[in-house]
């Protein structure tokens, strides 16, 4: 699938006393700060939109996050792989497109040059490999009939005039007990992860499964849904948690450094795709990602802003409206990625007038008589523990009030390679 676009990032000097301070983020499962990639080479899976109603400023906020998290990557001078997916068939996809009367594929093809379009605008970094549901087809059949083979997977019978000239093949589910690392992502109890799993898409009641929380890997063909030649699965399409761990394999290999996306992913998503990637590796939990981060969600008038509830501020929108893509992203990053949130008009309020004072700083006549670098050191310190981007605008705010305290030059240079904002 073809991405965007990246933008053009300055190079920064490097510190002044050679020292740099890792960066270090929360893990979802120990809930402690850990270096995200300890080595010379950092390795990143974020899960990509399902393409109906994007971009919502849920979705750009999740990406801003790992984008920051490059970009503090990239400026320690580590070489970054970025891999993300867009599950471009799924059943909120297929019923969003029968309700609204639009071929799915059209659906897809929409949204998603949608999403590229804010992301080239939010001046995100694209990933090195972007991949969609459809492409990953292949990829995935071969991944299932190696996990049947393995007896780590088995077929549920379908309901009558399912599974099209071979319905006898059935369904095909991931048996967890192959995985005796399963629910070490999420850490729940059994009650608690059934529940989620109900109300996140899976399907515990479903009749035949040896475990009510075994997840999909391939649905077999319905009347009315698109569906591709498996080969001995028989034709059909990729769950959900299958695709991403065979995308991330294939684009990153396994282990890889930092597993993300919204909070809402943790249960069942990476726990489930985490545990195919264990045994799609051979190497069990040694083959699993390292790190599992997660963004907090934001809600509007009310509730968590969610596509269900059509809550939604969608980045187009605000485009179109004239407001400056910039004051967008400062508008986000003017919270923790990993709070939970909700937008206002304040929120873009105040970011506009911060980007005006920012700018009006950098162009003013005295700037840059004092020392230089106070900026850029705060700024990397505020990044490397756990993307704290507040305390990066703080430190940008400060020098604001006082433009000759630190070159504007530098500064404007920081914050565009860090921070993502050109002032």
């Amino acid at each position: 699938m073809r991405t965007w676009q990246a933008p053009e990032i300055p190079q920064l000097p490097g510190p002044q006393d050679g020292r740099r301070d890792p960066v270090v983020v929360h893990d979802s499962t120990t809930r402690g700060l850990v270096e995200a990639a300890p080595g010379e080479q950092a390795r990143l899976y974020a899960c990509g939109i399902t393409p109906y109603d994007a971009t919502h400023l849920g979705h750009a906020n999740t990406y801003l996050a790992f984008d920051l998290l490059q970009r503090a990557w990239l400026d320690a001078g580590k070489t970054v792989t970025y891999v993300s997916n867009v599950t471009d068939v799924d059943d909120p996809l297929l019923e969003r497109a029968d309700a609204t009367g639009v071929d799915w594929r059209d659906l897809a093809a929409e949204q998603t040059q949608l999403f590229r379009d804010d992301m080239t605008a939010l001046r995100m970094l694209p990933p090195a490999t972007w991949t969609g549901a459809v492409e990953s087809v292949p990829a995935v059949v071969e991944a299932v009939q190696a996990l049947l083979e393995a007896g780590a997977a088995y077929r549920v019978p379908v309901e009558p005039g399912a599974g099209g000239d071979a319905p006898e093949l059935g369904d095909v589910y991931a048996d967890l007990t192959a995985d005796p690392d399963f629910g070490r992502v999420a850490g729940l109890d059994a009650g608690t992860m059934t529940a989620l799993f109900a109300e996140r898409g899976g399907d515990p009641q479903r009749e035949g499964k040896k475990n009510p929380l075994d997840p999909l890997l391939w649905r077999r063909e319905r009347a009315g849904e698109p569906a591709w030649d498996g080969g001995s699965l028989g034709t059909g399409r990729p769950g959900w948690h299958i695709e991403c761990a065979v995308i991330a394999r294939d684009g990153l290999g396994l282990p890889f450094d930092v597993q993300g996306g919204g909070a809402d992913l943790l249960f069942p998503h990476h726990e489930m795709s985490t545990s195919h990637d264990r045994l799609l590796s051979g190497r069990g939990a040694e083959g699993a990602p390292r790190v599992h981060v997660h963004a907090g969600l934001i809600a509007y008038q009310g509730a968590k802003m969610s596509k269900s509830l059509g809550n939604l501020v969608l980045v187009s929108r605000l485009r179109e409206a004239g407001v400056e893509p910039a004051a967008i992203r400062l508008a986000l990053l003017a919270h923790h990625y990993r709070t939970e949130w909700e937008w206002t008009d304040a929120d873009l309020a105040g970011a506009q007038q911060r980007l005006a004072r920012w700018r009006a700083a950098a162009a003013a006549p005295a700037a840059g008589s004092g020392p230089t670098g106070g900026v850029l050191a705060a700024v990397r310190g505020a990044l490397a523990h756990d993307l704290d981007a507040p305390a990066a605008l703080g430190a940008v705010d400060a020098w604001a009030a006082d433009p000759a305290s630190d070159d504007p030059l530098l500064v404007a240079a920081t914050v565009d390679a860090l921070l993502g904002v050109r002032l």
